[in-house]
Protein backbone atom coordinates (compact mmCIF):
# COMPACT_ATOMS: atom_id res chain seq x y z
CA UNK A 1 0.00 0.00 0.00
CA UNK A 2 1.07 3.58 -0.91
CA UNK A 3 -0.05 6.88 1.29
CA UNK A 4 0.77 10.01 0.34
CA UNK A 5 2.15 10.95 3.23
CA UNK A 6 2.44 15.42 2.25
CA UNK A 7 1.39 17.25 -0.26
CA UNK A 8 -0.96 16.73 -3.36
CA UNK A 9 0.32 14.80 -6.20
CA UNK A 10 -1.57 14.64 -9.43
CA UNK A 11 -3.27 11.64 -10.71
CA UNK A 12 -0.01 11.86 -13.19
CA UNK A 13 2.28 12.27 -11.12
CA UNK A 14 1.15 9.72 -8.66
CA UNK A 15 0.79 7.38 -12.02
CA UNK A 16 4.18 7.86 -12.54
CA UNK A 17 5.44 7.47 -9.32
CA UNK A 18 3.78 4.01 -9.00
CA UNK A 19 4.67 3.11 -12.18
CA UNK A 20 8.27 3.48 -10.99
CA UNK A 21 7.83 2.00 -7.87
CA UNK A 22 6.15 -1.74 -9.87
CA UNK A 23 9.41 -1.72 -12.61
CA UNK A 24 11.81 -1.78 -9.59
CA UNK A 25 9.86 -4.18 -7.56
CA UNK A 26 9.31 -6.54 -10.84
CA UNK A 27 13.55 -6.27 -11.54
CA UNK A 28 14.14 -7.25 -8.01
CA UNK A 29 12.06 -10.24 -8.63
CA UNK A 30 12.93 -11.30 -11.83
CA UNK A 31 14.63 -14.95 -12.25
CA UNK A 32 17.26 -14.76 -15.05
CA UNK A 33 17.06 -17.28 -17.56
CA UNK A 34 18.48 -20.52 -17.28
CA UNK A 35 18.15 -20.52 -13.43
CA UNK A 36 17.06 -23.32 -11.86
CA UNK A 37 13.53 -23.12 -10.14
CA UNK A 38 13.43 -23.56 -6.24
CA UNK A 39 11.48 -27.12 -6.13
CA UNK A 40 8.25 -27.35 -4.19
CA UNK A 41 8.76 -28.29 -0.62
CA UNK A 42 5.78 -30.82 -0.90
CA UNK A 43 8.09 -32.93 -3.45
CA UNK A 44 11.24 -33.23 -1.18
CA UNK A 45 11.47 -36.83 0.17
CA UNK A 46 13.69 -35.70 3.33
CA UNK A 47 9.99 -34.46 4.35
CA UNK A 48 8.91 -38.15 4.05
CA UNK A 49 11.80 -39.43 5.89
CA UNK A 50 11.88 -36.79 8.59
CA UNK A 51 9.13 -38.45 10.55
CA UNK A 52 8.82 -42.14 11.56
CA UNK A 53 6.96 -44.87 11.04
CA UNK A 54 3.92 -44.66 13.22
CA UNK A 55 4.03 -46.84 16.46
CA UNK A 56 1.33 -49.59 16.58
CA UNK A 57 -1.34 -49.18 18.88
CA UNK A 58 -5.30 -48.65 18.93
CA UNK A 59 -5.38 -45.35 17.31
CA UNK A 60 -2.19 -45.61 14.61
CA UNK A 61 -4.59 -46.19 11.53
CA UNK A 62 -5.64 -42.41 12.12
CA UNK A 63 -1.72 -41.44 11.84
CA UNK A 64 -1.17 -43.69 7.93
CA UNK A 65 -1.62 -40.14 6.49
CA UNK A 66 1.20 -38.61 4.32
CA UNK A 67 2.17 -35.43 6.66
CA UNK A 68 1.75 -31.98 5.82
Amino acid sequence: MIKVVRGNPTPEELAAALAVVRARAAAASAVPPGAPTPRDSWSDPSRIAAHGVPRPGPASWTRTYWPS
